[in-house]
């Protein structure tokens, strides 16, 4: 029999009636059910659980295995025997109380096959109020790493992992434990993959917040757990990854999540040598974990539990976090005091005397969130105009600057000009509860692209578009542009503007995948050539001795003075012909009317070419037309004639006189 290429595992533990949900959600995939299998694994129920399955099973023959075993006490068990059971390629873990979008499997499969990738999260999306990892799935991400993304705060199993990593390294869930179980599997597989996928445009998974209050999550008390299943983590992740960053940035993850869920247990247990205790374990996790680099990593809050856990002050550590449990509740944030070009959390104890906590334990200058947004942007000539609005929250502020800073990609060269204050009214009052207001966040700024480089015109390159922030000394540069109103038209706009020697071709773009802002000078990506076709060449039905070329542009603006017809020589002669404009400008059309009796005798090639700095920027030749008839006039009484060549793609014209001797031979001759 052919081994499917997914298996669905499926534990279940008193899981109606959200069980249906899911089970339909899977029996609906697009994939198809010749390409899967379902384990479906009853772990003691005392519901309709098992009946509900065994109803599944006999609706599809084949598709389901159903196991009914006694309750466990945990998922890991049940996971492991359907692991025990797979045949497919991959394997896919779902809760029995969550479940998929149609296209899920089908979306995940392709994203491990096309990048050969050993794990896939797909996006998440939480119901009936439950949260879900979000980080991660900003973009699509064919192939990355623990180390290089957000996956690792994504621990849950419920993604698709290779069978053949999970059973190469002896990969199973831990029994034993009640929380967290799951993040010794996930992890493991993480740090062993051959690259991880992120698909992010779809919304694979919905996970639910049970009405009942049933999530596992939810009924496990206590932080004696928690607390076990931290110290489990962090001894893997120290196992694992040698000191350095990529050993903090996992342990980021696990003091700021993990750490924190364990606190607030401690802060509802009634009886305090439990607390005590609870504290003592957390301060000896620490004491060989915690590092001066991690701590210079982690963000403040973290860093002020942790300067308290070390200090072993309770007391002290559980005001904190009820003050922080009222933030939440209220949706408000503590107040921000900037004082030398940093911002500092007016937590509890912050300058406290008695206590003496280093300022550094309140420092969020880094965390500070920038709210931005471009408004318009257009190009005007040669001046790039950009309007929009830019602030840090939570920092109101007396005094901000905004600068539009245009930065080189690969030389690194920028040049910055400064903005025009715009008010905002009410900017802020749909956050923090309205403490805050922007009123004066907004700006509009100009940047003549012939002036903006000191004084010169910008040079060619990439030029990505920042906004520079300084907010009464605190400072932030934002790459600007993927937040942006839905008037601003995102498609890729290419210009040639200015006039002579100031001819530029500037691409004004959102670039890929992050759809920030770019201008593009001198055709790096987005060539001026390709936005051009020529229509027609024939010969004026007026005057035979002169050729009408037409065509069309794709451009957003083009200065028709800038463009021409240009007859070149073997000889090295150039002869440029004015382009003018055809039809209604909408339809941005052109003819060139090219005049070739004053030419001298000899081979002519046709090209539409534009004028710029440091000479003529060939944009296209104009194609053959073999089967053209020739050209004929007389010049001083003498014929002439253009005859258009053949075997080549240029366009090109012999020009000569008529020779009336040779002419009256030829016809002797026939």
């Amino acid at each position: 029999m052919t081994n499917p290429d997914i298996s669905v595992i499926i534990g279940a533990y008193n899981a109606m009636p959200y069980l249906t949900r899911t089970l339909t959600s899977v029996v609906e995939q697009s994939i198809g059910h010749d390409r899967m299998e379902i384990i479906t694994v009853n772990d003691g129920s005392t519901d309709t659980t098992g009946k509900e399955l065994e109803r599944f099973a006999a609706d599809y023959p084949g598709l389901f295995q159903v196991i009914h075993q006694e309750n466990s006490g945990g998922p890991s068990a049940p996971r492991n025997v359907g692991l025990d059971r797979a045949r497919g390629r991959y394997i896919f873990f779902l809760d029995a109380d969550d479940y998929l979008g149609e296209e899920t499997l089908e979306r995940l499969l392709a994203a491990a096959e096309t990048n050969k990738t050993d794990v896939v999260l797909g996006k998440m999306v939480g119901v009936n109020g439950r949260s879900a990892p979000a980080s991660m799935f900003v973009r699509n991400q064919p192939r990355t790493d623990v180390f290089s993304s957000r996956v690792y705060w994504a621990l849950n199993p419920l993604k698709l992992f290779r069978r053949d990593l999970i059973e190469r390294h002896g990969l199973r869930f831990p029994t034993g434990y009640k929380v967290c179980e799951d993040q010794l599997f996930t992890a493991l597989a993480y740090l062993r993959a051959d690259g991880i996928s992120v698909v992010a445009d779809y919304e694979c998974l919905f996970i639910v917040r049970r009405d009942d209050g049933q999530n596992i999550t939810v009924t496990t008390r206590g932080a004696e757990e928690r607390i076990r299943a931290l110290r489990m983590m962090v001894d893997l992740v120290e196992e694992n990854v040698p000191p350095g960053p990529d050993r903090d940035a996992l342990m980021h993850r696990h003091l700021t999540i993990d750490m924190y869920h364990a606190l607030l247990h401690i802060e509802r247990e009634t009886d305090r040598a439990v607390q005590e205790n609870n504290l003592g374990e957390l301060r000896d996790m620490l004491s060989g974990s915690y590092p001066e680099s991690l701590k210079t990593r982690v963000n403040a809050i973290t860093r002020l539990r942790c300067e308290l856990i070390q200090r072993g002050m309770l007391t002290e550590l559980l005001e904190l976090e009820r003050a922080e449990q009222a933030h939440k509740s209220a949706g408000t944030s503590p107040d921000v005091l900037v004082e030398d070009g940093s911002a500092y959390a007016r937590m509890p104890f912050f300058r406290d005397t008695g206590l003496s906590i280093p300022d550094a334990c309140f420092d969020i200058t880094r965390e500070l969130q920038a709210r931005h947004r471009l408004d318009s942007v257009s190009l005007d000539g040669t001046r790039l105009t950009l309007t929009g609005h830019a602030y840090l929250r939570r920092v109101p502020g007396e005094r901000t600057g905004v600068e539009l800073v245009l930065r080189e990609r690969d030389s690194k060269a920028e040049h910055r000009v400064p903005a025009e204050p715009a008010r905002t009214a009410g900017l802020g009052a749909d956050e923090d509860g309205g403490a805050y207001t922007y009123a004066d966040a907004g700006f509009s700024v100009t940047a003549d692209l012939l002036s903006v480089a000191d004084g010169g015109r910008l040079p060619r390159g990439l030029w990505d578009v920042f906004v520079a922030l300084d907010t009464d000394g605190v400072t932030r540069e934002i790459r600007f542009g993927n937040k942006r109103l839905p008037e601003v038209d995102a498609k890729p706009a290419t210009h040639v503007v200015g006039q002579g020697d100031g001819t530029m071709a500037v691409a004004l773009y959102f670039t890929k995948p992050y759809s920030n802002l770019t201008v593009d000078v001198g055709e790096n990506k987005h060539r001026v050539a390709d936005k051009f076709r020529i229509d027609g060449v024939a010969w004026s039905k007026t005057d035979t001795a002169t050729l009408e070329i037409t065509g069309s542009w794709k451009l957003a603006t083009l200065p028709l003075g800038a463009l021409s017809v240009r007859l070149s020589s073997e000889e090295g002669a150039l002869v440029d012909f004015a382009v003018t404009a055809r039809g209604a400008a909408r339809d941005k059309g052109f003819t060139a009317h090219v005049p070739v009796s004053g030419l001298a005798a000899g081979t002519w090639t046709a090209s539409l070419t534009l004028a710029g700095a440091g000479g003529a920027a060939w944009l296209a030749p104009v194609p053959a037309r073999p089967n053209m008839e020739a050209g004929r006039w007389r010049r001083l009484g003498l014929p002439w004639y253009a005859r258009p060549t053949a075997g080549g793609e240029q366009f090109t014209l012999r020009i000569d006189r008529v020779r009336v001797g040779k002419a009256m031979a030829e016809r002797l001759k026939r």
